[in-house]
């Protein structure tokens, strides 16, 4: 995971390396078990592309803590978006909620890099046309600050505070 530098035009900058981030997966993964008192009822959910990936790999050390497999699926906000006119079209991506559904569960939404707090706000509405979740936290690798909506990452892997040209990739 580089940060990209659009103002100066200098190289990226590693902000996580491949053996941070499986330190940070772990180390979120224990707080997800701490905090659900055992992760029975945790259903993970990544937000397309990266956080798809991300979760798909807390859901690997979850199971590794607990012994126990954690439902993981995808959910796709892309119609959700306050910004849709002012992007360009891109092609959806899949919804797949696990077998066992949301009604009821800790669902943990799984993204990379957590920003405005847009993308979160989308996610959240999307989520409300699916199902009743007991909780939903937020799990992401980079919390960059600029937040416009009040959202807060509950696990983060590392809080990187970056000017508001700068992206993170």
């Amino acid at each position: 995971m580089d940060a990209q530098h659009d103002d100066t035009g200098n190289a990226a900058r590693p902000v996580l390396e491949a053996p941070d981030i499986a330190r940070v997966l772990t180390r979120i993964a224990h707080e997800i078990v701490e905090r659900a008192k055992g992760a029975d009822d945790v259903v993970l959910l990544g937000i397309p592309t990266r956080g798809v990936f991300l979760a798909r790999r807390l859901a690997d050390k979850l199971e590794q803590i607990t012994g126990r497999k954690t439902p993981v699926g995808s959910l796709d906000i892309t119609m959700y978006r306050d910004d849709l006119r002012l992007r360009p079209a891109r092609a959806l991506a899949r919804t797949d909620i696990p077998g066992e559904g949301i009604e009821g569960s800790l669902v943990v939404l799984v993204d990379d890099v957590l920003f405005s707090g847009r993308t979160i706000r989308a996610a959240l509405d999307a989520l409300g046309d699916i199902g009743r979740p007991r909780a939903v936290q937020l799990a992401v690798l980079v919390d960059r600050g600029h937040r416009e909506l009040p959202i807060r990452a509950d696990y983060v892997g590392k809080n990187l505070p970056t000017s508001l040209r700068e992206t993170v990739k």
